[in-house]
């Protein structure tokens, strides 16, 4: 018994390792998303619909719907020489983007932890 719950135990912690190596993008608290939306070699994107959009944005934000058919074309025209950070409302769909970003060569890529949701309730000196 003690062997098969070290076994289990073994491998639960490997598929672990192997779900955190293969998530590469960073998961930015409001205020280092605002830290690092104060340089020049970022682009700030946001996945939301043109309706959520319009109901509230970051600023120097561009939308990129995420349930546009051409989402991943989009994303593909990004520039690779910026840092790429990414929000949502709640974070779900930025970091799916952050990974397709991934996907697609992109090496520095941030995501919002929390979305809008989170943004909003945070106090930072971006706004």
């Amino acid at each position: 018994m003690r062997t098969l719950i070290t076994i289990v135990a073994f491998l639960s912690f490997g598929l672990l390792s192997e779900i955190q190596a293969q998530e590469k993008h960073e998961i930015l608290s409001p205020q280092e998303f605002c830290d690092k939306m104060k340089s020049d070699d970022v682009q700030i994107i946001d996945v939301r619909t043109p309706k959520e959009y319009k109901n509230g944005h970051i600023k120097n934000s561009t939308l990129i719907n995420f349930f546009d058919d051409d989402f991943k074309e989009q994303l593909s025209k990004l520039p690779e020489d910026k840092e790429i950070l990414v929000y949502c409302r709640s974070g779900n769909r930025s970091g799916k983007a952050s990974e397709i970003l991934e996907n697609l060569g992109y090496k520095d890529v941030s995501d919002l932890r929390g979305g809008m949701l989170l943004w909003e309730k945070a106090k930072t000196d971006c706004y």
